[in-house]
């Protein structure tokens, strides 16, 4: 979640291996999105083009859920293909085509006031993770639960496994670090006791497993 004048501020969100999403994780993904544009009409009273990318992301989401997807009872279980070079034709009418466009909207307007509460709720934790960007300049989800807390639902498995893995990494623990003798004992011969870096992450996944 860095903090910079070339990108003016990104969230990076880390992949999920989902082929699958429901509805309601599909409003949460427009939420996370709306986020930006919502905060800056909390804290500063106005807004800015900085939310251009979201938009246009949460428009994609939501055309998809109306249009594509089934997801609305009044388009009803249809799934209009995209527009293409030929603008001439269209596979619906122009009602329907409003029709969308409505529902669209609505469905839009819906998820930002329900990012607009969330928001106000936990304004000083929003506030919190303002100072500490303005503080560090790029912050990682280890910051964010020092700040603010843990997430208050469980995670899911692949996304946990990559959290944990990246706050245990340690350089001890890599394959360039300093090899390290496999026993104290001094050899004969003069041979060296040093392994290769190869070696010792032999040793160590051997030990872990015994």
């Amino acid at each position: 979640m860095p903090r910079g004048k070339a990108a003016l501020g990104y969230a990076q969100y880390l992949p999920k291996d989902l082929s699958l999403h429901t509805q309601a994780q599909l409003n949460d993904m427009m939420c996370m999105a709306l986020g930006g544009r919502v905060a800056e009409e909390i804290f500063f009273d106005s807004v800015t083009t900085g939310a251009s990318d979201d938009l246009d992301r949460v428009s994609k989401i939501a055309y998809t859920q109306i249009a594509k997807m089934g997801m609305s009872p009044k388009i009803g279980q249809v799934s209009f293909p995209e527009g293409g070079g030929d603008k001439l034709y269209r596979p619906y009418s122009d009602q329907t085509a409003k029709l969308i466009d409505d529902e669209v909207r609505e469905l839009i307007d819906r998820m930002y006031q329900r990012t607009k509460v969330l928001l106000l709720e936990h304004r000083e934790k929003v506030e919190q993770v303002g100072e500490l960007l303005l503080e560090k300049e790029v912050i990682t989800t280890k910051d964010v639960v020092v700040a603010i807390g843990a997430r208050p639902f469980e995670m899911p498995i692949s996304y946990q496994e990559i959290v944990d893995a990246s706050w245990t990494r340690d350089e001890d623990k890599s394959v360039m670090a300093d090899p390290k003798p496999l026993s104290d004992d001094k050899p004969s011969g003069g041979e060296s006791t040093t392994p290769t870096p190869a070696a010792a992450t032999f040793t160590e996944d051997r030990d872990r497993f015994t």
